[in-house]
């Protein structure tokens, strides 16, 4: 493939995430034609002919939109797709039947410091998952722009902050330890809108760790990350990313005592998700530039996430 695919690309959207991709595709010094597509259908079509001419398409419009620009756009062009990749079950059976090869789903907390750590505990001696809990909160639906936002309406965005926020973490479980079970519910706190703006999800790993995610637009802001594991904890509050272990550690008369600090990360979890995102991006680049397909096990957990996000 030639050099230059990165000199411009296409992207699908103008909202405030696509603004945030757009600044790291400047400070990557990448060009970029931005298609806004007027009417009900996403297609318009001198806009839209334009938008093909790029090799790279970038697709970060609203949920509802991303099996048609997939279907439409896939054969020829690699396409960075922002998660969840569909949002019926119709659509997910219909993309599976779809070349993947060169389609990424942004799933960019994969690249957090968390799950870093949590795909390399084997190094820290950490052990097998117990249990974990993850509060993903804050007041997102008291601003009076939510309540007409595309995230508030079940038209366009069904499963609420289940597949905005909660699909992240779901992910994250399913990705590195294989998501057995779960059982989700929804709920509209503030009835601001129609959709879902509160989930509670129980999952079950099938290494048999239990793992609870809570995520809302209807608190103060709240993040708490906590797993457990039979020989460590790996814990994230404010700005610090704590690992501790092994489970024994005594005092001096026998009774257990908190395990050791084996490593802090001082983090700020703002910064952490960006670059989470420019690491994703720069993941994708570096696939497209060597004309490579993606790994097919990361589209089959990609699908799965939002199988599970579905049902």
């Amino acid at each position: 493939m030639r050099r230059n695919i990165l000199s411009k690309v296409g992207i699908i959207g103008n909202g405030n995430h696509s603004k945030r991709i757009q600044k790291i595709l400047k400070k990557k010094n990448i060009n970029y034609f931005i298609y806004k597509p007027k009417s009900k259908n996403y297609f318009n079509k001198e806009q839209y002919l334009e938008l093909k001419k790029n090799k790279i398409i970038f697709i970060i419009s609203p949920n509802r939109s991303h099996y048609k620009y997939i279907n439409d756009l896939h054969k020829g062009r690699y396409i960075f797709c922002e998660k969840p990749p569909v949002s019926s079950t119709q659509e997910l059976n219909r993309i599976k039947k779809l070349n993947l090869d060169k389609v990424y789903f942004n799933f960019n907390f994969r690249f957090s410091k968390i799950a870093n750590i949590l795909t390399n505990r084997k190094k820290y001696n950490l052990g097998k998952l117990i249990y974990g809990e993850v509060v993903s909160a804050h007041g997102l639906a008291y601003k009076k722009s939510y309540v007409n936002s595309w995230r508030a309406s079940k038209k366009n965005c069904s499963k609420g902050v289940f597949e905005t926020v909660s699909i992240h973490w779901v992910d994250i479980l399913n990705f590195i330890f294989s998501i057995k079970d779960h059982k989700t519910q929804l709920m509209n706190t503030t009835k601001k809108g129609d959709s879902f703006d509160t989930s509670h999800t129980n999952v079950e790993t099938k290494c048999g760790g239990k793992v609870n995610i809570f995520s809302t637009y209807a608190s103060p802001l709240i993040s708490k990350k906590l797993f457990i594991f039979t020989n460590g904890v790996v814990e994230q509050n404010d700005d610090k990313l704590e690992i501790r272990g092994p489970t024994e550690n005594y005092n001096k008369i026998g009774n257990f005592i908190k395990p050791k600090l084996l490593k802090r990360i001082k983090i700020r979890e703002n910064k952490d998700y960006i670059e989470s995102i420019e690491k994703s991006i720069s993941y994708f680049f570096n696939i497209a530039k060597k004309n490579k397909k993606f790994l097919k096990r990361e589209t089959k957990c990609s699908l799965l996430s939002n199988h599970i996000i579905l049902n």
